[in-house]
């Protein structure tokens, strides 16, 4: 049962390994949304990640002889990290299954604790259901990542250190995947401050808890699509299920672009990288129907690969208009880059690259195409470069960005 006093004990036992994670007053995000907003930085946490703290807590329920035996889980990441972290602690074998989309950061933190890593599947019910088959043959003990009563307890001392800073919290918003984060911090929440909402937040492509809600029972997705890994579970957990439905004040869903925009206005405003999955409670400030009220982010984690992060910044300056293409049309004779080239250094736009196409009309000399990839301060900017363009007679047309 996750009660008060399992709370405590799982608070003194989690410190022995964690960070001290103290919140962090967002002044960007309070001006932008019209509430005290502040972040809790578990991307700086041991691991990068929340998850060390239900794993460890876990581990440290078991019987020396079940983790002499060997423990393994499944996990996209960041749980893989913690059990691995908490093994080594222990001085116990660890097996990490892990999908095979799993960013290669992960997976090489992962072994860098000592654990044994498999990569099985696309998703992580797909790595869960091996590391079953792997415990059962081989006698290990599973650790489960969110489906458990003990491993969300120690997830849930997020929400007391949260309530040791902020006592009057009035929204604490977190990500959900598989619902062990949420039922440990919306669980302590309802029993030392009922006043105090907890909102679940998702991805669009992976609400697997907020169809389970709706229908009353848990529910599996038929596939799940989210940039956000650590949240791409198809299945919340069946254990937990009822402390979610008794204890959640409502779960709530961000998409893809949401998520890149939110990294971007990390890494400027904030300068902390986030992955993903941690982003969604920073996506979902601008969904709360509240003003003048204190509201937590969790940032759950910040295991983010380079190839990943370089994809999602590109993205994002593209959504932004801080990168856009263009098409124009001119004639095929000297003097025609330079003035295209001229119109656009008037207005203050960039040019960052250049493809020529003299095939798109069978009279090259009277038209070619010019596509013209560009930087700009934002939408205004852009539009003012396109209108420059226009008035210089090149017809301009957006086009896709492809950088």
């Amino acid at each position: 049962m996750l009660t008060l006093d399992k709370f405590e004990e799982a608070e003194k036992i989690v410190s022995e390994v964690t960070l001290d994670t103290k919140l962090i007053y967002s002044e960007y995000f309070s001006q932008k949304y019209g509430n005290e907003v502040y972040l809790k930085p578990e991307n700086m946490q041991r691991t990068g990640a929340y998850k060390v703290r239900g794993a460890y807590y876990k581990i440290s329920t078991l019987p020396d002889e079940q983790r002499q035996k060997g423990l393994i889980t499944a996990s996209a990441g960041n749980h893989a990290q913690g059990v691995a972290f908490a093994a080594q602690k222990f001085g116990v074998k660890a097996v990490i299954v892990m999908p095979t989309t799993t960013p290669l950061i992960k997976v090489n933190r992962t072994k860098s604790y000592g654990a044994e890593v498999v990569l099985h599947g696309d998703v992580f019910d797909d790595s869960s259901a091996y590391a079953h088959e792997l415990a059962k043959k081989e006698g290990y003990t599973y650790i489960p990542p969110f489906d458990d009563p003990a491993v969300a307890t120690g997830q849930g001392t997020i929400a007391m250190e949260i309530f040791k800073e902020l006592p009057l919290v009035d929204y604490i918003l977190v990500p959900v995947g598989g619902g062990g984060l949420a039922t440990g911090v919306s669980t302590f929440s309802k029993l030392f401050r009922p006043k105090t909402k907890v909102i679940g937040v998702e991805p669009e492509g992976a609400n697997c808890l907020q169809v389970s809600l709706q229908k009353g029972e848990v529910t599996t997705l038929p596939s799940v699509n989210t940039i956000a890994d650590g949240t791409a579970v198809k299945t919340p957990g069946k254990e937990i299920f009822p402390y979610l439905q008794k204890n959640l004040d409502d779960v709530i869903t961000v998409d893809d672009t949401e998520i890149i925009a939110s990294f971007l206005d990390m890494v400027e405003n904030h300068k902390m990288v986030v992955e993903g999955s941690g982003l969604l409670t920073v996506a979902a400030l601008k969904k709360l129907k509240v003003k003048n009220k204190r509201v937590v982010s969790i940032l759950s984690g910040g295991n983010m690969d380079v190839i990943t992060m370089s994809s999602v910044i590109q993205q994002g300056l593209i959504f932004r208009d801080r990168i856009f293409t263009v098409s124009v049309l001119l004639p095929d004779k000297p003097g025609e880059l330079a003035e295209v080239a001229k119109t656009i250094a008037d207005v203050q736009g960039n040019v960052i690259k250049l493809e020529h196409n003299q095939f798109v009309s069978p009279n090259r000399k009277a038209e070619v195409e010019l596509r013209i990839t560009l930087e700009a301060f934002g939408t205004d900017h852009k539009e003012r470069i396109i209108d420059a363009l226009e008035r210089g007679g090149y017809r301009p047309k957006t086009v896709r960005t492809v950088i």
